[in-house]
This record gives C-alpha cells, sequence and structure tokens, in this order.
C-alpha cells in the first residue's frame, strides 16, 4: 500500500544565480543604509547636518540599485512567459492600490504581493513588488523621493513571502494562515520601514517627535517609535486586517489559479525546435 504521489515539485518563474543573489544582498545592504542612515551615522557625521537631503540621495541610489537587480534577474531566466505573467500581476496590483487610498490603510494590493510572492519564488517577488509600487506611483501621482524607498520595501515584502517555509508540501488551511500570518507582520513592518524614510523630513521645530540630528540614539529611538504611535498605527492595523482578512477568504482560489498559470506556462521548460516533413515545430 502507497501513501499516494508525492507533492509536485512547484515551479518558479525566475531561479536566483550567484549574480542575482549578489545584486539582492547589494540593493539590500544600500537599502538598509538607506533606512537606517538616522540610527546608523553618529551625531556627528556629516550626513546629519544634510539631514534633509539625504533621502534624496539614498533614493538616487535606490533607483540605480533596483534596476541593476531588475535586469541581473532578468539574465538568470525573466523569460517571456515569466514577463508577461509579470506584466499582468504588477497590471493588477497597480490597479487595486488606489481602491483603498487615503481609507485607514486599507490597500489589497498587499494581499496579492504576498500570494503571488508565494508561489512564484523571492526572485519574481522582488521584481513583481517593486515594479508594481513604481506603477501604482505613476498611476497615483505619487512620485517622489519616497518612491524608491516604497519599491524596494515593497521589493522585500513580496520576496519575503516567497522565503516561507514548505512551499511544495505545506497546502491547503496550513499554509493559508502561514501566509496570513506572515501578511499581518510585515504589513507592520512595510510601514513602519517607510516611516524611517519620511521621518528625516519633518522639520524638529514643528515637533519633539521628529529626527534630531543632535540627539543621541536612545533619544532619536524614543522620537521615532512616537512617532510611528501617532502617524501610523492604525493605518498599518487597517493595511494588515486587509491583507488577513483577503488572504483567507480569497486565498485558496488565488493561490490554485497562480499554481495553474505557473504550470501551463512552463517556466523551466527550455523552447526547443524539432524539424519534420520541412516545419518547425516549438516542444
Amino acid at each position: 500500500m502507497t501513501g499516494g504521489p508525492p507533492p509536485q515539485r512547484q515551479a518558479r518563474a525566475v531561479r536566483l544565480g550567484p549574480r542575482s543573489v549578489a545584486a539582492l544582498v547589494l540593493v539590500s545592504a544600500v537599502g538598509v543604509a538607506g533606512f537606517g542612515w538616522p540610527f546608523l551615522a553618529p551625531p556627528d557625521a556629516s550626513l546629519n547636518a544634510h539631514a534633509q537631503d539625504a533621502p534624496w540621495l539614498f533614493a538616487g541610489v535606490l533607483v540605480l540599485l533596483v534596476a541593476v537587480v531588475a535586469a541581473t534577474i532578468s539574465e538568470s531566466g525573466l523569460g517571456p512567459k515569466a514577463v508577461a505573467m509579470l506584466g499582468v500581476l504588477a497590471a493588477a496590483g497597480a490597479a487595486l492600490r488606489p481602491i483603498g487610498a487615503g481609507t485607514a490603510g486599507l490597500e489589497p494590493m498587499f494581499f496579492l504581493m504576498v500570494l503571488s510572492g508565494r508561489v512564484l519564488g523571492p526572485g519574481f517577488g522582488f521584481v513583481l513588488g517593486s515594479i508594481t509600487m513604481f506603477a501604482s506611483a505613476l498611476l497615483t501621482g505619487g512620485v517622489g523621493p519616497w518612491m524608491p524607498f516604497q519599491m524596494l520595501a515593497m521589493g522585500w515584502f513580496t520576496m519575503g513571502a516567497g522565503l516561507l517555509p514548505g512551499p511544495d508540501r505545506l497546502r491547503g488551511r496550513a499554509e493559508l494562515l502561514m501566509l496570513a500570518a506572515y501578511g499581518f507582520l510585515a504589513a507592520f513592518a512595510y510601514g513602519t520601514v517607510m516611516n524611517l524614510a519620511g521621518w528625516t523630513f519633518m522639520n524638529t521645530l514643528a515637533s519633539n517627535i521628529a529626527f534630531d540630528p543632535d540627539a543621541s540614539l536612545p533619544a532619536n529611538l524614543a522620537h521615532f517609535l512616537a512617532y510611528c504611535l501617532a502617524t501610523s498605527l492604525g493605518w498599518d492595523g487597517g493595511r494588515a486586517a486587509m491583507t488577513v482578512v483577503l488572504t483567507l477568504t480569497l486565498g485558496t482560489p488565488l493561490l490554485k489559479a497562480l499554481r495553474r498559470a505557473t504550470r501551463r506556462a512552463a517556466f523551466e521548460t527550455p523552447v526547443t525546435f524539432e524539424k519534420g516533413d520541412g516545419v518547425s515545430r516549438p516542444t
């Protein structure tokens, strides 16, 4: 008596190679510096003297690095079929974002990013998250120095779903609960890192929760915590709650649809041609 057929290995739209991994590590390292420089730079650092200009500097660097990562991943396996799926999902995500914009953080695009990253893997997930945020920024007019930070944070958000354990074995209710838990925590994490991108723009004379270049690390940490509690806790909570609700209610059919599309696309099957009767046919 057998225990049934073994679970089918989940296909990936993009297989990360050494160059892709190195590029992702590089852009993530620069991203950490770009988000965390208020805490990483000592009070006497010259960077603190340009607190209002620093986000622009890091934004320009991140745009270039995200482009490098996308190009590197494309060289390692982002073929025509993967590009087509990337375009469809990015367009869907960009269209979903304005639906809840300005309404207590109710942003349905986050649940689509979680499920897409889970099915299509971390490499595809990073590119999808970045491009979706870029497209939605153009759609909503949200272009500014914060946009590259949004692209990077959403790339991390979507890539993280692709790094969750058990993609080939964990199915059903257990998988949905794991994705919902990830979406809940990652929604707060996204809001927190994005607070870092905007926090330094506050005028220190306007509020005692603003970044102070001359303050100590503990003092700025306290300011930042107060800033998060005062400005974004409710917004992040709404985003997290909607991600959980949509994942638990719509996750099963959408996961099935994404996996069916991935199997039919056969991303990992190379295209070859056979000659017969004078006609070339793809196999």
